[in-house]
């Protein structure tokens, strides 16, 4: 059978532990050669009838699941339930609630939002990789709008205009990079000066690249080292390939799933 591209061909795909156990060691030892994550010797043996490895070396920890050094490692929950929570959180595309994911996949509550946030720390990896090409540029403000809020917290929260009491997000957007794709990267900041900004920029934008950004004046002194050019949303919003409108798209799709799933973030989770 091909991979699921549905979420109830991912719920009958992994229902089988045999088949969920030879798909994530594939994964896992793409070559074939299973190494232990204790020793990483190569010399171990499978017992089929507990679906645990164990290694020949004398160490205590011989014995090893396929969950060993992930972050799955030291959960009693199957595959059954691990594989297609990842399935769920990587291509619903306006976010998946820890209630909706424990209705779907018939576990607790609290089961699902433990497996959801150690499903998103797995996708924070980083990458050495410097975002290249051309690249735009642009930040946002997260936090819910002051018409909806309660007297008493709109007075607490709400003491300024603009972004004040909401937290400031950094996008840059990789357009159709190395594999056709266009590729997002995402951090909270401090605020939106120069002294925040342009590091982070080249921190990871390549030098070199075509650099996309409005006309915010943090972003004025980028022309150094890359080809950047300003598009004044006052005056237009695109001009030929020089625009912000495919980040500006992520943040419209962001901003509408945690409106519509997750209906509010705190600043102090906002990373996930």
């Amino acid at each position: 059978m091909n991979q699921p591209t549905t979420l109830i061909e991912a719920v009958r795909y992994f229902a089988d532990p045999d088949i969920a156990l030879a798909f994530m060691a594939k994964l896992r030892w793409p070559n074939g050669v299973v190494v232990c994550p204790t020793c990483e010797d190569t010399d171990v043996r499978f017992l089929p009838s507990r679906r645990l490895w164990q290694c020949r070396n004398r160490h205590p920890r011989s014995q090893f699941s396929i969950k060993v050094g992930t972050v799955m490692e030291d959960s009693p929950i199957g595959l059954d339930k691990w594989l297609p929570a990842f399935w769920m959180i990587i291509n619903d595309k306006n976010g998946v609630s820890s209630h909706e994911m424990a209705r779907s996949l018939g576990v607790t509550q609290k089961s699902a939002w433990f497996m959801l946030h150690r499903i998103r720390l797995a996708m924070q990896t980083g990458t050495f990789r410097q975002l290249a090409g051309e690249v735009e540029v642009d930040e946002t403000f997260i936090g819910g709008k002051s018409r909806f809020m309660h007297k008493d917290v709109r007075a607490r929260k709400i003491t300024g205009t603009g972004g004040m009491g909401k937290t400031a997000v950094l996008g840059l957007l990789e357009r159709h990079g190395p594999d056709g794709h266009s590729t997002v990267r995402t951090k909270v900041i401090a605020s939106r000066r120069r002294k925040t900004l342009s590091p982070e920029v080249r921190q990871h934008v390549e030098p070199g690249s075509d650099l996309f950004t409005d006309a915010l004046k943090s972003y004025s002194d980028l022309s150094d080292v890359y080809t950047h050019q300003v598009i004044d949303h006052a005056e237009e919003y695109a001009r030929g390939k020089v625009h912000t409108n495919g980040i500006e798209n992520f943040w419209s799709l962001l901003k509408r799933s945690i409106k519509g799933t997750y209906v509010s973030v705190e600043p102090f989770h906002l990373f996930r």
